[in-house]
């Protein structure tokens, strides 16, 4: 089995500012779970554990995909629920180009027997997960309002494979498609 998701990368310039961005925020009392700077992405979809025997379908379903590049500019620093925070992220505005790809994977991959994602699409490059909130965070997270993370160019995607370890998640890329 294999621990699976589909992902769109970031540039280098923009998870440097996002890591940047962890350090103001670990000014917090809020207890919290970082994302390496190198696995800061926009996921697509999460395919959870996959039969090793089902990943090249995927593979064949993904690179068939016709898909053209697109700009995305990075928001602000946020979370998910402010009455039950559990992630801290960055928002991304993608001009709707990522729920519109994600409707495509959709369709590829349901005839592979992956059920559709019933929640609302919404971008997002999460860069801490919450394991013990605390009012600070809400403090520290008004420092970044005036931030800008910077913009870039989404030029394909990549299968990626997640081995959960007691430090963090390990990424592997299996497939990048470039458009």
């Amino acid at each position: 089995m294999v621990r699976a998701f589909i992902a769109l990368e970031l540039s280098d310039e923009i998870r440097k500012r996002l890591n940047d961005a962890q350090g103001v925020l670990k000014q917090c009392t809020a207890r919290m779970t970082w994302v390496e700077r190198d696995n800061i992405h926009i996921t697509v979809k999460f395919l959870g554990d996959v039969d090793d025997k089902k990943i090249p379908e995927i593979k064949t379903a993904l690179t068939s995909i016709p898909f053209r590049s697109f700009p995305i500019n990075t928001g602000v620093i946020t979370i998910n629920n402010p009455h039950r925070p559990f992630t801290v992220w960055c928002t991304i505005e993608d001009g709707g180009r990522g729920a519109q790809f994600l409707d495509l994977v959709e369709n590829s991959l349901s005839s592979l027997g992956f059920a559709r994602e019933k929640r609302k699409f919404i971008p997002h490059a999460t860069v801490a997960r919450v394991r013990r909130f605390d009012p600070s965070l809400f403090e520290v997270m008004k420092l970044l309002d005036s931030k800008s993370y910077g913009n870039c160019a989404i030029t394909g995607i990549k299968l990626k494979k997640s081995t959960l370890t007691p430090l963090g998640p390990v990424y592997e890329d299996l497939l990048e498609v470039v458009w």
